[in-house]
């Protein structure tokens, strides 16, 4: 059974344990695998895969576009929990580049053979201008950043917790780059299927008055 992420409380290397089977059934064979989690109150999810190139025979919904920094075969986990206003996002990994440091977002879009088909980083506020680049957006606060360094192992793990939650539909990927922080050549992306908001815990409508 993967061992639940939880930044601080467990070490990198036990995120993808026991062969990174999940939740959902999956085994240590098996190319993907993944579940809803369960959350009294609230929704969320926890899916697993192994990257590809996005030439493989069979498709993946974990892409490696620089083998080098993310081998073919290297595993991610992302686990998603929401409700009550608020949103949090780990992401665990194993086979990567032992003691090096990568840059992780949750982007709008799911992966393709092109990096860019991802799109722009999830914001909570969104940036009038694309490509996006003020930092009063741009930003650890209005994003979900996922940044880790690998140990000895080549395995890693983050979590980010936000005051809000996704919008329905649009948030779709994690995105691994090139170097931590807010940009990086993208080097791989996981097409995740994020829960939406609820209906009941979305706002009501602004009610006009004439």
């Amino acid at each position: 059974m993967v061992a639940r992420i939880v930044a601080g409380a467990v070490t990198a290397a036990a995120v993808l344990a026991s062969g990174g089977g999940t939740a959902g059934g999956g085994t240590a064979g098996s190319e993907t695998a993944g579940s809803r989690v369960a959350d009294p109150g609230g929704y969320g999810v926890r899916v697993a895969a192994r990257f590809s190139p996005p030439s493989a025979f069979v498709a993946s919904p974990a892409l490696t576009y620089d083998m080098k920094l993310v081998p073919a075969g290297a595993r991610i986990e992302v686990v998603q929990r929401g409700g009550h206003g608020r949103v949090s996002v780990s992401v665990g990994v194993e086979g990567l580049v032992a003691g090096r440091a990568y840059g992780a977002h949750v982007h709008q879009g799911e992966c393709g053979g092109d990096p860019a088909a991802a799109g722009g980083h999830y914001q909570h506020r969104e940036d009038p201008v694309r490509p996006s680049k003020d930092p009063a957006y741009a930003n650890p606060e209005n994003e979900v950043w996922l940044g880790f360094t690998t140990d000895a192992q080549g395995a890693g793990a983050a979590t980010a917790r936000q005051g809000w939650e996704f919008r329905p539909g649009e948030a779709r990927s994690v995105v691994l780059h090139g170097m931590p922080g807010g940009a990086g050549a993208r080097i791989a992306c996981f097409t995740v299927p994020f829960e939406p908001v609820p209906p009941e815990s979305m706002p009501p409508e602004p009610v006009s008055v004439v």
